[in-house]
């Protein structure tokens, strides 16, 4: 291999596997319309001399997968396009949809590096003007790409400083008795490894035979390929806080018990209109089919990724990744609970007790660590059909990102919000939450064919938030909490 190749990673060669067509989207929205010459020029200064950006993804061996990135020379021209478009349009909103929609649906070329940015400047109700950034995850996951968003902005309120992550708060140090110390920790073992079985048994399962039940929403074989609808809906981030802190749980116990609730709401609702024959209707509101089987892939990140300083001084000085840069992330497959409940707070416990069984556990290590095993024992092929198993075997994914708190200016342009997802996946839905500024949005990329009414689904997300905050604060739980 030369010196101008770079071995690719198990999980980059398993991204090209055949039927696989996992790329990232990211829509960033803008105060102001873009200055397309100083977008270009300022993408070329910075993600263009990222490593993955200037390499193409090169097959030498197909069936065993054997693949690297090879440097080549990058033509903005290329990557980043910015089409004709009539100011005064009718429906510019539906047409930016539209947009995204049809060309996240189209293959990628892979004979330039796995990235391309379409420029629309065209006013929404959202925002002056709109980027779409599409790039394939063999490049890196989620938060690799949006640290590396983060070291290309500008904090507008201070352009020369760096964005840096918020500390995470330090556990206070036990102050039990050495025995009691050790029966937590011998304890604390037991429970990892009973966990960590328990869930590797069942991704094993849902490989093989254990799949969701049928519902409107599930996927079916060849979804990975169709076009999906991007559509999202903000609520207040401070909001989110004072439930997380008035019920003494995470962030993400929150946001997975409202999408909890917003799914079973939606559910209920396609219920209604089929009306199919066999379906039991427990009363004259409620229209779901009892012991249902639905389960979602959460996302995770398995160690840390590079921070903005890390990544400016690739950027600047060509310093290398260290391994830092990746696909660093595995998930966990938790089940959801579609039904009608009269507390909504359940839903946010019931999201915790799973969630913390899943932190005491190794499961998200392992479906890709079994994943490099067959590509390692059986090639490509095998290991791809695995991960389409995996993902098809669950009727949703999840993931959940922190951004920021301060606004921030890409090459000169205020963002005025920043949402990632997903296209490419063997489901019809895939939920992405996102904060940015004061802002919390759910980001949803839905197949019409299952999903004909994405708007009324992002809807019910901030119906079922609201109820929850509601509940919190009748009960007087909202009184001695602080929003941290």
């Amino acid at each position: 291999m030369s010196s101008e190749e770079e071995p690719a990673s198990p999980t980059a060669r398993v991204m090209q596997s055949r039927g696989f067509n996992f790329c990232i989207v990211t829509i960033m929205g803008f105060t102001t319309p873009i200055d397309v010459d100083v977008f270009k020029k300022g993408i070329e200064q910075t993600m263009a001399k990222h490593p993955r950006f200037f390499c193409a993804l090169v097959a030498k061996d197909k069936t065993s997968g054997d693949m690297s990135w090879k440097r080549t020379d990058v033509d903005i021209d290329n990557h980043v396009f910015a089409p004709d478009l009539d100011p005064n349009m009718e429906n510019p909103d539906k047409f930016v949809e539209d947009f995204a929609s049809d060309f996240l649906a189209s293959p990628m070329d892979m004979t330039k590096p796995l990235w391309e940015v379409y420029i629309l400047n065209v006013k929404t109700v959202y925002a002056n003007s709109t980027a779409i950034f599409k790039i394939h995850h063999s490049l890196g996951d989620g938060l690799s790409l949006i640290s590396l968003f983060m070291a290309c902005a500008k904090k507008t309120s201070n352009p020369e400083s760096v964005h840096v992550k918020p500390l995470r708060k330090q556990k206070p140090i036990s102050n039990h008795g050495f025995m009691k110390r050790i029966f937590l920790f011998l304890w604390t073992m037991v429970l990892i490894g009973f966990n960590t079985l328990i869930g590797c048994a069942l991704f094993v399962a849902s490989l093989l035979f254990f799949k969701d039940s049928e519902t409107p929403i599930k996927g079916s074989r060849g979804i990975e390929i169709s076009p999906k609808r991007f559509v999202h809906k903000a609520i207040n981030l401070d909001d989110v806080k004072l439930v997380k802190n008035a019920l003494n749980v995470s962030m993400n116990d929150v946001l997975l018990g409202a999408t909890e609730a917003a799914l079973s709401r939606y559910l209920n609702r396609r219920y209604e209109k089929l009306r199919e024959k066999g379906t039991e209707i427990m009363n004259k509101t409620n229209f779901l089919p009892r012991n249902l089987r639905f389960r979602s892939a959460i996302m995770f990140s398995l160690k840390p990724h590079m921070t903005a300083e890390e990544l400016i001084e690739v950027l600047e000085k060509r310093k290398d990744l260290n391994g830092k840069w990746g696909n660093l992330f595995g998930f966990v497959i938790i089940p959801f609970t579609i039904a009608l409940e009269d507390d909504p707070l359940v839903r946010i416990y019931r999201a915790k007790a799973n969630m913390d069984k899943k932190k005491y556990s190794l499961e998200a290590k392992f479906p890709f660590k079994f994943v490099t095993l067959l590509l390692k024992l059986f090639g490509l092929e095998v290991a791809g059909e695995a991960m389409r198993r995996a993902f098809d075997s669950c009727t949703v994914s999840f993931s959940n990102v922190t951004g920021p708190r301060e606004a921030y200016s890409f090459f000169g342009h205020d963002i005025c919000y920043l949402v990632p997802s997903l296209h490419g996946a063997a489901q019809s839905l895939f939920i992405h939450c996102q904060s940015y500024g004061n802002k919390l949005v759910f980001m949803l990329a839905a197949d019409e064919k299952k999903v004909p009414d994405p708007h009324e689904l992002c809807d019910d997300f901030v119906t079922s938030f609201e109820s929850i905050k509601e509940a919190v604060i009748n009960r007087g739980l909202v009184k001695h909490s602080k929003l941290s």
